[in-house]
């Protein structure tokens, strides 16, 4: 009820600004809109709602996913300008909801509206307060949106968006690339590709071409750092604790989509590196992909079933496909 007050509200103070006639001069002249500025100093029911999400988020608590985004969505109403608040709902709720729909035992056709919700909400996010990672997740959502949609030109501008945030934060939006070309057939264009970004964030990252024969990152382990650009290709952090587990995953499962299970297996075991390895809650899935390699590639490639779900999902379609880098 609070909610649908909040609202009212808001909708009684536009109406208001119409019938006063605030607004005459800027529907007749739309130059003089004023431009949606970002909050400066975030709410205590911003800052309440962050740290649940942060909480479920890093804890894996699906279930509790409608909690965080109505406790996220009522600090956005009684403040829309935060760009934090919206990006968390938009790249945080929505997308991890949509992402990770193979956690629910039944599907709705609903689950759709995630793509839709979680695209505005980041585009407010983006349009706030630019943020590279932000316009990553954006891309993906333009892109799920288009396909859901059957529109070219919104997938077309969503691939043209994820080009621009591979530009301005390649470590982190290569592997984005690369995760969302995951799901295409292996032998497309667009998969490729994705493969190809895999290997060049590994090139960011270490800051030299790695041995694509021998891909061992275990002599630039001593670059790891918590803090620059560089920061998201290591291990550690609150955000994303098994990141560097998470990547190595999900290249290998794409190297063995592939066909290449070989290279796969000596991707897959960079993730032993972490120093943090032994207490990764998807180690076992890591060990079983490396013992069954050769046998997953006509499984990962194998059609959907009869409820249009994989036979074996790579990594960016399974029950873990945000769990794998952000749980605890």
């Amino acid at each position: 009820m609070k909610y649908a007050t909040h609202i009212g509200n808001t909708a009684r103070m536009l109406l208001i600004g119409l019938m006063t006639g605030l607004s005459m001069s800027s529907a007749a002249f739309p130059g003089l809109i004023p431009e949606k500025t970002p909050t400066m100093a975030r709410s205590e029911a911003a800052l309440q709602a962050d740290a649940f999400f942060w909480a479920i988020f890093n804890g894996g608590d699906f279930d509790s996913i409608p909690l965080a985004l109505d406790a996220l969505t009522a600090a956005y109403l009684a403040d829309p300008n935060d760009p934090i608040t919206a990006g968390h709902i938009g790249g945080g709720l929505h997308l991890w909801r949509l992402t990770e729909q193979l956690r629910l035992n039944e599907i709705p056709p609903t689950i759709t509206d995630h793509a839709t919700l979680g695209r505005k909400y980041l585009q407010e996010s983006v349009r706030l307060k630019p943020d590279a990672r932000h316009l990553g997740q954006l891309a993906g959502l333009m892109m799920a949106e288009g396909n859901i949609h059957n529109d070219p030109g919104l997938v077309h501008e969503g691939y043209s968006t994820l080009l621009r945030s591979i530009r301005d934060f390649p470590e982190f939006n290569l592997f984005a690339g690369g995760y969302l070309a995951s799901r295409l057939p292996s032998q497309s264009a667009v998969f490729k590709q994705g493969l190809e970004w895999m290997w060049q964030d590994i090139n960011v990252c270490i800051g030299e071409e790695i041995d694509r024969q021998n891909p061992d990152t275990s002599r630039y382990l001593y670059q790891a750092t918590p803090v620059g650009s560089k920061r998201v290709c290591w291990f550690g952090g609150s955000i994303a604790p098994h990141n560097y587990e998470g990547f190595f995953l999900q290249m290998g499962d794409m190297l063995v989509k592939s066909g290449d299970w070989q290279t796969g297996q000596k991707i897959y075991a960079n993730a032993r590196f972490a120093p943090d390895y032994g207490a990764w809650k998807f180690r076992q899935v890591l060990e079983n992909r490396i013992s069954d390699a050769q046998a997953n590639v006509a499984l990962f490639n194998a059609p959907r079933d009869a409820s249009n779900r994989p036979i074996k999902p790579v990594m960016s379609e399974s029950a873990y496909a945000c769990m794998a880098c952000h749980q605890n």
